[in-house]
């Protein structure tokens, strides 16, 4: 049942961790019979594969290759926002003469522009975060003045409503190191400072997960839980047959992983994978090589060029107890009964699937929100433990291997397999009917719907 009252646009930043969260909403809003399009660049539209919802192209002003296009970063997020915002208008013209109005815009935090957008045409506009609410806390505080900025080193441990004591090295890297990262930062503190413009404001992330931030920020800010943002056949299996996001920028390896892990006794498979944008250092590729070999453990490693970046000799060696891809379905290889470890960058999409799949992790940081995911795997949730840089900022390999035998079968392994269970649960009570996350989206669509 199509519920012709209620028609969101949900806009994504065109990066494969904004499109998987941002289209899996669009889709529970499809399942509870609303009409949702998700409106993506010209360059990404041709990658999404998800029938339930619609599909429309808006430009960025870069139709040929997006980003990579573009002179700079200020270039991208400036023409974005001027094509963008014209685009956009004119897809919302079109379905207003086609008798299916939009009414709401739901909309990646990092496309502040858009609640301009929705004000133009009088209709609603609903942020959408893609990170922690704890990581959004943060840029809160900065901008209400509750937190000096820059951060200095002499004020750690950092101390915020909610949040455990911090190190400067636990922080976004937007905010311990704010200078190569201007642009973006000064796109994040922008949404921050317009939240209250929003009708909503949604944050893929649940309650039970953030607790004590949640009750500490009750009533001084908008927040709205309704994650996990993952798709349905690994949680609630409200949506039949969702068994991944919908899009791919690259092409997934799936069968030739799924035939190898079958091969493979349950819990015994390390997975490495550093998410999308992650450019990893030739010697820390180097480095994560010789831990896996002499960590004895079978392994499933994502590289994108492993012919240019991992030693020949490492390559030659493997035997069957490595498989290197190029890409894959993260989602289905999490899921597999042989995998009992995953090394990540802990970008929030990764995080939330290891916690929603209960599979213990190795958290390695590389940047953006990636150092506070990573202390909170290990110290707050306690589902996998954190590796140390050396002077280099490069994690050695016997640092790694160390970190892989603690995870897979030291003394902490099976605190560290019960609390993962346990948050897997909670992951599933959250987007199943009634739960803390339904609930929310519930509210939303009745509110929608009463206009």
């Amino acid at each position: 049942m199509q519920n012709q009252k209620g028609h969101v646009i949900v806009l994504t930043y065109p990066a494969q961790g904004h499109i998987n969260p941002l289209l899996h909403f669009a889709k529970r809003l499809a399942s509870k019979g609303l009409k949702a399009t998700l409106a993506t660049t010209h360059y990404t539209v041709k990658s999404i594969h998800e029938t339930s919802v619609g599909v429309e192209p808006i430009s960025d002003g870069y139709d040929e290759s997006g980003f990579k296009q573009a002179p700079s970063v200020e270039a991208y997020l400036d023409s974005f926002k001027t094509v963008g915002s014209r685009t956009l208008s004119e897809l919302i013209l079109k379905f207003s003469a086609s008798g299916s109005p939009v009414n709401c815009i739901v909309y990646d935090s990092l496309l502040s522009w858009a609640i301009d957008v929705a004000k133009k045409f009088n209709i609603y506009g609903a942020v959408f975060l893609t990170n922690s609410a704890s990581v959004c806390s943060m840029y809160w505080h900065i901008i209400h003045g509750h937190q000096a900025f820059p951060v200095k080193q002499e004020t750690e441990p950092l101390l915020m409503p909610g949040l455990p004591p911090l190190a400067l090295s636990d922080l976004p890297i937007f905010l311990s190191q704010p200078a190569p990262h201007s642009p973006y930062l000064a796109l994040i503190l922008e949404q921050f400072s317009s939240l209250e413009e929003n009708d909503w404001v949604f944050c893929n992330s649940f309650e039970e997960l953030e607790s004590e931030l949640v009750k500490e920020m009750l009533g001084l800010w908008p927040l709205v839980m309704i994650g996990p943002m993952v798709p349905s056949s690994y949680l609630d299996q409200e949506i039949e047959g969702d068994r991944d996001y919908g899009a791919n920028l690259w092409k997934p390896t799936t069968d030739q992983c799924m035939k190898w892990l079958e091969k493979k006794p349950p819990e015994s498979v390390i997975y490495i994978s550093f998410g999308s944008m992650a450019d990893i250092a030739a010697k820390q590729v180097e480095e994560i090589a010789w831990a896996l070999k002499a960590s004895n453990q079978n392994f499933l490693w994502v590289v994108k060029e492993p012919k240019t970046k991992l030693p020949d000799e490492f390559l030659s060696s493997m035997g069957e107890t490595g498989l290197v891809v190029t890409w894959c379905n993260q989602l289905e290889v999490l899921a597999h009964q042989a995998v009992g470890c995953f090394i990540t960058h802990c970008g929030w999409n990764s995080t939330l699937e290891g916690l929603s799949l209960g599979v213990p992790m190795v958290a390695m940081p590389q940047w953006s929100d990636q150092p506070t995911n990573a202390k909170f795997v290990e110290e707050l949730w306690g589902v996998g433990v954190k590796v140390k840089k050396n002077e280099e900022a490069i994690v050695s390999r016997e640092e790694l291997e160390m970190c892989i035998r603690e995870v897979m079968v030291g003394e902490r392994s099976g605190q560290i397999k019960k609390n993962s269970l346990k948050w897997r649960e909670a992951a599933k009570k959250a987007v199943s009917i009634g739960g803390s996350s339904d609930y929310n989206i519930n509210e939303f669509i009745l509110k929608l719907l009463s206009g």
